[in-house]
């Protein structure tokens, strides 16, 4: 019996679906050939890049000819210019200002999705994101200045903010609280998880004290301590929960350990500082004392480097995906991932890594 011609195309096709998986998988296209570490030898090294990405194709993969010629020519999904990165269970939440909304990527299923709301969800300006134990979505959106919240399955939930003098640059969950720095008041306002009322305003110091806020722009949060970047005064200062303030790191220079433009800001659990700097163009590490143990990244010359970058975000829960990226004779601590609003590498992930024969090497 002659089969028909569609038939046999949709068999064809019922069978590139099926084995999708053999192809739709994180490349390694990306990948540098040679061994970018930091510091560089003869020092120890700490730090190792391991791969980045920039559109749909760095995730997902190349089609074969053989499937080009059954379902036709995968045009890429770009990354336009990334702002603030997060990662949970498996999924990294990128805010595209050019896109006006995000870029999902799901690890697990190496899959690359754009979302784009409408309606009362609809983005103008997305900067930052967290995805809290729920999963829902908290968006911090700087045109729109409001914090717009998606649930689990990404439908709209709410929206709140201040209706004068409001500029959410980043969101951040803990203790039960939605924090949010402010750049238009000088402050980082406190809301209830629970019904996003709004709790307090912190810090409450004068201008001109040494823990005044003249533009903060990203926070972070570990171990009962709130640290923030304060764009303003070129240094991170650190408060309790109060708003009391505790320490800073940095001064306005050149030099190792000051900053030009500090922004994105991540905390191990080392309690080691991590601050992303877009003059430099590289990230500082501090150590819970604010003092400078080294940095990575530098101007854009090839695998590595940083361009404008915004963003630092440290993980623990996912390194599977990236343990094959790791140097035979490193063992992989955590990783590190970094945003650039420019140039050919739009995340970058490194890998915090230590010698598998420490005692010859540390």
């Amino acid at each position: 019996m002659r089969l028909t011609l569609s038939f046999v195309l949709a068999v064809l096709i019922f069978s590139i679906c099926s084995c999708s998986t053999n192809f739709l998988k994180l490349t390694k296209s990306k990948e540098t050939p040679d061994l970018v570490i930091y510091p560089a030898p003869p020092d120890t090294a700490r730090i190792q890049f391991l791969t980045s990405f920039s559109n749909s194709k760095d995730i997902t993969g190349e089609r074969s000819p053989f499937v080009k010629f059954i379902l036709g020519e995968d045009e890429s999904m770009p990354i336009t210019k990334p702002y603030g990165v997060h990662i949970h269970k498996g999924k990294i939440y990128i805010c595209d200002t050019g896109l006006g909304g995000l870029i999902i990527v799901d690890l697990e299923k190496s899959t690359f999705n754009y979302f784009v709301p409408k309606g009362k969800g609809q983005l103008k300006l997305p900067l930052n994101s967290f995805v809290d134990n729920k999963g829902y979505l908290y968006i911090a959106d700087g045109q729109r200045k409001q914090i717009v919240v998606f649930d689990s399955v990404l439908n709209y939930v709410n929206s709140f903010g201040e209706i004068e003098n409001f500029k959410p640059t980043d969101v951040f969950v803990y203790d039960n609280k939605i924090w949010v720095p402010n750049s238009k008041n000088n402050c980082v306002n406190v809301y209830s998880k629970d019904d996003y009322k709004l709790l307090n305003k912190l810090p409450d110091i004068a201008k001109g004290d040494p823990g005044y806020l003249y533009s903060p722009t990203n926070i972070y949060l570990a171990n009962g301590d709130l640290y923030v970047s304060d764009f303003g005064d070129f240094k991170i200062k650190k408060y309790n929960l109060k708003g009391e303030f505790l320490s800073s790191v940095g001064s306005y220079g050149r030099s190792l350990g000051q900053f030009v433009r500090p922004k994105g800001i991540a905390v191990d659990k080392e309690s080691n500082l991590y601050v992303v700097d877009a003059g430099f163009e590289n990230t500082q590490i501090f150590n819970k004392d604010g003092q400078l143990l080294m940095y990575f990244g530098g101007p854009y010359q090839g695998p590595g480097d940083m361009w404008l970058p915004t963003k630092v975000v440290i993980d623990y829960d996912n390194l599977k995906y990236f343990q094959k990226y790791v140097d035979d004779s490193f063992n992989l601590k955590y990783i590190i991932i970094v945003s650039n609003q420019y140039g050919p590498d739009k995340i970058n992930i490194y890998g915090a890594i230590r010698f598998k024969n420490s005692k010859n090497k540390e």
